[in-house]
């Protein structure tokens, strides 16, 4: 094998690692877009204030 063969060989490699990091990166962030998307749609991290007593959660008037 001659030397401009191997180079070919070895350049063609790196660029094969480096689409594949690439990828691999895009692929992690739109799974982690589409976590997101789900949460928000879902509400999650937002307290509910369903099971609670008349008055929790309102305003509180303090100018009184």
């Amino acid at each position: 094998m001659d030397t401009m063969a191997m180079v070919s060989t070895m350049l063609a490699s790196q660029q094969g690692a480096l689409q594949s990091n690439i990828s691999a990166t895009l692929m992690k962030q739109n799974a982690d877009a589409e976590k997101s998307a789900v949460l928000t749609l879902l509400g999650a991290g937002q307290p509910s204030l369903a099971n609670v007593g008349a008055g929790v959660g309102g305003n509180l008037n303090i100018s009184a």
